[in-house]
Parts: structure tokens; sequence; C-alpha cells
């Protein structure tokens, strides 16, 4: 599936699972265990090139360039996370425009105040919903081709409650988006009731966070409640990191990485993963040999 297909993708039944990634070598390790498309998630930016906290600290032009990195290594689409478009509406047009050239499919915004924080952490806030109504029709007026999807999300459950959250995304579709997020819902009951009222009329996007406000559920069983797309935006991460505690300790224990061998790649499996055989080959045909 090319860049320019998850518009398509979508109007198929079968869900979309788009797992977290957050550069070239996560992107392409992905893509080759066959998913449709990969999420550019902010949080895994900042864990990963920060050491810090999903709380806004990442900008539009570290996401973009880290986007355009991603673009070059796979022709996998990307959804990739707007945050709040950084700013207000021309702020918002101005992030569709970077992104779009980028090569992103997707852009994720969001109701919160700019900085904003990880949709599972408490003390969020909102901005008026007509002010998102107003970043929502901007984005749509700037973006170059509309195979580019805007996925509104809401964060309304935590400040304002379930109720307010299904009136904002009622006037989120309304103003023309193509995907609906609505973020954390608490339980099984508030996932049903959001794929009851909008399931049919908008695709919906669930979030799986390890940890967070939402059950976790398989990618089935979205699928069998309503849901078009799943992410698991920081898995990738957590996995990871785990794994590097564990190896720096290791070596810092054993003063070698013999102990850990069996749990990481030598020298040439490390090359087969990113194609380094292929890529030399690739150059000879320009190198005048």
């Amino acid at each position: 599936m090319g860049v320019s297909d998850l518009k398509t993708r979508l109007s198929r039944d079968a869900i979309l699972t788009a797992p977290g990634v957050y550069d070239g070598l996560t992107a392409s390790i992905a893509a080759e265990a066959g998913f449709e498309a990969l999420y550019l998630s902010g949080a895994a930016v900042a864990y990963t090139r920060l050491g810090r906290p999903d709380i806004g600290l990442t900008t539009a032009s570290e996401m973009a360039d880290t986007m355009a990195l991603i673009a070059d290594r796979t022709e996998v689409p990307v959804i990739i996370d707007a945050d709040t478009g950084f700013g207000n509406a021309l702020n918002a047009q101005r992030t569709m425009r970077m992104y779009e050239r980028a090569g992103a499919s997707a852009l994720q915004v969001e109701d919160q105040t700019y900085p904003k924080r990880c949709g599972h952490l408490s003390d969020k806030s909102l901005i008026p919903p007509a002010e998102m109504v107003g970043k929502i029709k901007a984005m749509a007026d700037t973006r170059a081709s509309d195979a580019t999807l805007i996925i509104a999300r809401t964060d309304a459950i935590a400040v304002e409650g379930f109720d307010a959250a299904i009136d904002r995304a009622e006037a989120y579709t309304e103003a023309g988006a193509d995907v609906l997020f609505i973020e954390a819902p608490q339980s099984l009951d508030q996932m049903r009731a959001i794929t009851e009222r909008f399931s049919g009329r908008i695709p919906l996007l669930a979030n799986m966070v390890e940890g967070g406000a939402t059950p976790i559920s398989s990618a089935g069983d979205l699928e069998a409640m309503g849901f078009s797309i799943v992410i698991f935006p920081g898995g990738i991460v957590r996995a990871l990191a785990r794994t590097a505690q564990e190896y720096y300790a290791s070596l810092h224990a054993n003063g070698s990485n013999r102990p850990f061998k069996d749990r990481m790649f030598d020298f040439s499996g490390l090359n087969e993963v990113i194609g380094t055989e292929a890529m030399l080959k690739k150059g000879q045909r320009y190198d005048g040999g």
C-alpha cells in the first residue's frame, strides 16, 4: 500500500493496526513485519530523542524531520501525531504543510491547550470546541491533497466528562474531520457507546496504552466493536527501554557483551536487518566501476 492509499484502505471493514515508530530503523522493522500503516508518535519522539515525558516538549520541526527520515526509508503510510497543531489555526495550517511535505499520510490533531500532555496523564486542559473546529477547517483548507487525512482527537472525557466528549466529537465530525479519535475512554461500556454513536458515519481510532486509562483490547475485539484503526504508540519504546536498561546493567557489571549476546544481533545480523548488502550493490551501479 502506497502513501496515498490510506483513505482507500479505511473503506474496508478490516481494522487497520498501526504500531508506534520513532525513526527509520523502527519504521523499517515494523514495515518488514507486515503492517499496512505506521504511527509516528510524538510521545515516542519525546521519549527517545529528548529522554523526556510527553508533556509538549517536542517541536513541529523535530517531528517533521523525523517524518522525512521515515518517508525516505519506507513507503508504508504514516499517521503522524500533530499534537495541538502547535498553536492556533494558522499554526495548525503550517503544521499541515510541513508534515504533508515530509510525507505524512494523516495528521492527528487534538483539542488540548498548548503545550499539551499525554492523553493518559491527568490535569489536562482543553481549548473551546469552536477553536478546535476552526483548526480542523483551517487544516482542511491548506492540505495539498484530499488523500491526506485529518484525525480529530478530543481529550474531553478526562476533563469535561463523557457526554461533553461526545458533543465535541459531533462538532469535529461536522467540521470535516476524516477520522475521529475520542481519547482515553475509561471502560468497555464507554468504548461501545462511542462505536454505537459514530461507527458507520466516520472511521474511529482506538489508542492502546499499556497502563493507561483505556482497557487494553486486541485488534480483533476492537474491530468487532466498530473501530477502524488501532494504534499502539509507545509499545516499542517501552520494549526497547527495558531491553536497554538490562543491556547497560549487564555491560556495566560484566565489562563485556558476552552475557547478553543471545539477546542482541551481532554485526552481520544487524547489517542484514538494515539491508547493508543491498545498499552496497545499489551503489556499485553509480560508482563508475
